[in-house]
């Protein structure tokens, strides 16, 4: 198994969606959940949101990362600016935990993970978890942000969007505060 990490941009907006669409909810959200106040979010359709993302390939900064097991779409993570998840700040468990300031360029997060339903189990997530830590510090962040979930036993796969949080750890993050008791938040700071 051959595992490659691209960002996702225009040329791969197709690969992306095929990515998306492998199993729980990233095929509807179009990863737009975090990006939008929960009244945009509730304003737009599907199409809309996938427009929107289209919309973010064709940016200067792409969205996030596209995994390819053997040349086939099989994950995606969404990193970027923090600044551009909407919803974060007004998130009453998380808001008093994120760190300061809100509007800079440089503190990044990584706040969404989807993987096809064929290629579970594969070390995609930590692949990804490393390669958005690449991306991140080339454009020149100081530190990312992650607001992962610490399986109980009883969650759902659709509820680990997020990411768990034995991967960040094992990636060299530090949980810095609990929003909830199983929702940490973790940073890493890469300068």
């Amino acid at each position: 198994m051959e595992i490659t990490i691209h960002p996702a941009s225009a040329d791969r907006f197709d690969d992306l969606q095929h990515a998306l669409t492998g199993g729980g909810d990233g095929a509807s959200c179009q990863c737009a959940w975090l990006t939008l106040t929960n009244k945009d979010f509730n304003a737009t359709t599907r199409s809309d949101r996938e427009q929107l993302l289209r919309d973010e390939t064709e940016g200067p900064l792409p969205p996030g990362l596209i995994a390819y097991v053997d040349d086939e779409p099989a994950a995606w993570v969404r990193v970027g600016p923090r600044r551009t998840h909407q919803r974060l700040p007004r998130t009453r468990a998380l808001a008093p935990h994120l760190a300061e300031p809100w509007d800079t360029d440089d503190i990044w997060t990584i706040s969404c993970f989807v993987v096809r339903r064929e290629h579970r189990g594969e070390g995609l997530n930590a692949a990804l978890l490393e390669a958005a830590v690449a991306f991140a510090r080339d454009h020149e962040a100081s530190l990312i942000e992650a607001y992962p979930v610490e399986p109980d036993g009883h969650d759902r796969v659709n509820d680990l969007w997020h990411g768990v949080l034995s991967t960040f750890l094992a990636a060299g993050f530090t949980e810095t505060a609990r929003a909830k008791p199983n929702r940490p938040v973790v940073h890493l700071h890469l300068r």
